[in-house]
């Protein structure tokens, strides 16, 4: 049985693998490391775009996809049938909840500003301060999964409150249902997206969401660009009413001449929440998992079902 996966550092970081089992970097599509016949288990790139998903018409014999992202929306409903897709989920809780937390301590204590300023050597104490503060603040979690149980725990120590939001409600764990955001948006200072794309939640910010949050509340989206209605982002951070830090954005990447990028209440990251130094490691560590899993006849972890 043959694994090929993206990176030759993962051939070791993986650990060992059954005998029987062969893993070979696939680093260029153009190239592949052998004949694709007996390819059963494929890790694809990071962030790999739709031009990967052609690469699967070239491996006849695959039986799992096994992505080294949390989200699924580009490869979910695109496999063949009969092949396995496993998303990986937890591996990115650290670094996606680090960014999060950064995000919204930079743009509440005006760090964006600072930073310019900076760069036009300004001291810019009497136009900057008092900032405000992350103390005491409503915290909106929309996306009540591993990672927002990661942000959750790296906020408690700030002297927040939160609400959680999922799918559904699950009572017992005090996390409301998507359908409560009309009542709930209004009580929160931050709001943190952390949903996967999905049909459902595909344009979940717009018109409506937006207005509901109250005047000078921070929305965070570390999910997926297509959440957020852009052209209603826009509109509502363009009055000045709402502070935003974006690491995603529709489209991706954003272009030069996006309004997005001028905007002096916007924080714009280029997607890297994930893209930390202990990625592959911690990817690798699930990718070695599931190939022994696999060779065992054991259930893999992680599978995709109705989109995430």
């Amino acid at each position: 049985m043959k694994v090929w996966i993206p990176h030759p550092a993962g051939v070791e970081l993986l650990g060992p693998v059954p005998c029987g089992v062969t893993v070979q970097p696939w680093t260029d599509p153009a190239d592949p490391p052998g004949d694709p016949a007996d390819v059963r288990f494929w890790v694809p790139p990071f962030l790999a775009g739709a031009e990967t998903l052609a690469m699967l018409d070239r491996l006849p014999d695959l039986a799992v996809v096994q992505l080294l992202s949390a989200g699924a929306d580009a490869w979910a409903g695109r496999v063949p049938a009969g092949v396995t897709l496993c998303d990986a989920r937890g591996v990115h809780d650290a670094g996606t909840a680090e960014w999060v937390v950064a995000a919204i301590l930079a743009q509440l204590r005006g760090f964006p500003a600072l930073a310019r300023a900076q760069a036009r050597r300004e001291w810019a104490y009497d136009r900057v301060a008092p900032t405000d503060e992350l103390t005491g603040k409503r915290v909106l979690i929309v996306g009540a999964g591993s990672i927002g149980a990661a942000v959750r725990s790296r906020l408690a120590p700030f002297d927040v409150t939160f609400t959680l939001v999922a799918r559904t409600a699950r009572p017992a764990q005090g996390v409301h249902a998507v359908a409560e955001l009309p009542r709930l948006l209004p009580g929160a200072d931050v709001v943190v997206l952390l949903v996967p794309l999905t049909d459902a939640t595909r344009g979940l910010v717009d018109t409506d969401f937006l207005a509901a949050m109250p005047d000078g509340a921070l929305l965070v989206n570390a999910a997926r660009g297509p959440v957020a209605d852009t052209s209603a982002l826009v509109a509502e951070l363009t009055s000045g009413r709402l502070r935003a830090a974006l690491d995603v954005t529709d489209p991706e990447p954003l272009p030069a001449d996006h309004p997005l990028w001028e905007l002096p209440n916007v924080l714009l990251t280029p997607h890297v929440a994930g893209s930390v130094s202990g990625l592959l490691p911690r990817a690798y560590r699930l990718v070695g998992e599931q190939v022994r899993r696999y060779a065992a006849g054991t259930p893999l972890v992680n599978r995709v079902e109705d989109g995430y």
